[in-house]
């Protein structure tokens, strides 16, 4: 679904992503994973053509996004920014917005069909005429992400999708948007601090480390020796009721 090859960016000189090589195949979520800085966010935003790599490649399926229209970059990429501000139009609109790339001359009942379908998957059909400036922040947290998943994208990126929302919201967002990866055959690749939502929630782990790929895979390869090198941090992981947690001990410096 998604290949990386050799991908780098610099600014001003500086290298932020070096070289960065990975797969991920459709029906899967994967959380990119790293320290402050490392390169997480830059990496979302080369995959999705908001910004140009030095080298490298990104193909959806095969197709070379380098070169594509931003038109035709977001009907296979949707894209929830890390910080987001709510604007003078209701959620409904804020959401039909996400389906811009497939408009002809007009909307149609499949393009307003679709956005009252992301409403209801994530509870939002109730402010739907609400202006987006009056809602929390984990409410419009939720709209952006709708708003993603209306352009019915082959892959899509989060960044921090739940850093704004209690902890029941945390579970419930991050569990429907499992469902939804899986319902719509989606990768989804999505920026997370916590270690115990991403361990109990995705299939795959991009472990970033001072802008370099330091592991790609399965559980497996979350380790502690893993989370000590990338976090600087003792950790164990232990299971509670079959859940995974992350404790952590301490700055491995210590």
């Amino acid at each position: 679904m998604l290949a990386l090859d050799n991908l780098s960016f610099a600014f001003n000189g500086r290298a932020i992503l070096n070289k960065v090589s990975f797969r991920l195949a459709s029906g899967e979520m994967a959380a990119l994973l790293g320290v402050n800085g490392s390169g997480k966010s830059t990496l979302l935003k080369t995959i999705n053509g908001i910004l140009k790599p030095k080298e490298g490649a990104v193909l959806v399926e095969g197709v070379a996004l380098h070169g594509l229209s931003g038109r035709e970059i977001a009907k296979r990429i949707g894209y929830m920014p890390q910080k987001s501000s709510g604007t003078a139009c209701t959620v409904f609109d804020a959401v039909l917005l996400g389906r811009k790339p497939h408009f002809d001359r007009s909307v149609t009942p499949h393009d307003l069909a679709a956005v009252e379908r992301v409403l209801k998957r994530l509870g939002l059909e109730k402010l739907a005429l609400r202006e987006t400036a009056e809602l929390s922040g984990g409410e419009l947290q939720k709209v952006v992400i709708a708003r993603a998943l209306v352009q019915e994208p082959k892959v899509l990126l989060l960044d921090e999708p739940v850093n704004h929302l209690d902890i029941r919201n945390q579970l419930e967002t991050m569990s429907i948007l499992r469902e939804i990866t899986r319902e719509m055959n989606l990768l989804t690749i999505t920026v997370l601090h916590d270690l115990t939502i991403a361990l109990r929630y995705v299939d795959r782990f991009v472990l970033l480390k001072d802008g370099a790929l330091h592991a790609c895979g399965d559980r497996r390869v979350m380790t502690p020796e893993a989370i000590r090198e990338v976090f600087g941090m003792h950790a164990v992981i232990r299971e509670i009721d079959g859940i995974p947690v992350v404790l952590p001990l301490g700055s491995a410096t210590c």
